[in-house]
């Protein structure tokens, strides 16, 4: 693999795990509830983001270099209804749709990064496609991190540079990257 396809996949591999962690230690803070609390009714609520996010990764990465990543047996409409789903359950499928997604970036080889895979019948290279979700799920990933901070509001466990905490940041030995741990 050349150096700068295998540096690009393992880029966004490590980049991908570090938004899915940011999730996990959301979802640390929130009980089953939190889980559907809705802002308002135009809103969706963390468990009907864990649904779309996971519907989107199983339909996109499965079979990802053969077939059309928007998969007939995948209901996205079905993704934005209200569930009753427990934690466990919206974990479980959280869990789910990343270990499909993972698992098919991490087979991918630097031959693959120009083939061309298709969705929804528009056709992308590989890694426009990767580009495509790198942007997707963190704009989804922060979502659910806003909805939380407004549920936990002052109990809110900050999952970065807390505020007012810059400067101590800024000149303290910590790795910078916390993408880096992975």
């Amino acid at each position: 693999m050349s150096s700068l396809g295998k540096e690009y996949l393992q880029t966004a591999i490590r980049r991908m795990k570090y938004y899915k962690d940011l999730g996990d230690k959301t979802f640390e803070q929130l009980n089953d509830w939190d889980f559907h609390y809705r802002p308002n009714e135009e809103s969706n609520s963390v468990a009907i983001i864990i649904q779309h996010m996971a519907g989107n990764m199983l339909s996109r990465w499965t079979d990802f270099l053969t077939q059309d990543g928007e998969k007939e047996w995948r209901n996205r409409d079905a993704e934005f209804e209200k569930g009753q789903q427990s934690k466990k359950e919206l974990l479980e499928l959280w869990e789910k749709g990343w270990d499909c997604f993972l698992s098919s970036l991490s087979s991918l080889k630097n031959k693959d990064l120009k083939k061309k895979v298709t969705i929804r019948q528009e056709e992308l290279t590989v890694a426009d496609a990767i580009n495509r979700q790198l942007a997707h799920y963190p704009y989804h990933v922060g979502q659910m991190i806003y909805i939380a901070k407004i549920i936990k509001n002052k109990a809110w466990k900050n999952l970065s540079i807390p505020k007012g905490k810059s400067q101590a940041y800024n000149t303290s030995s910590e790795i910078k990257d916390p993408a880096k741990k992975y």
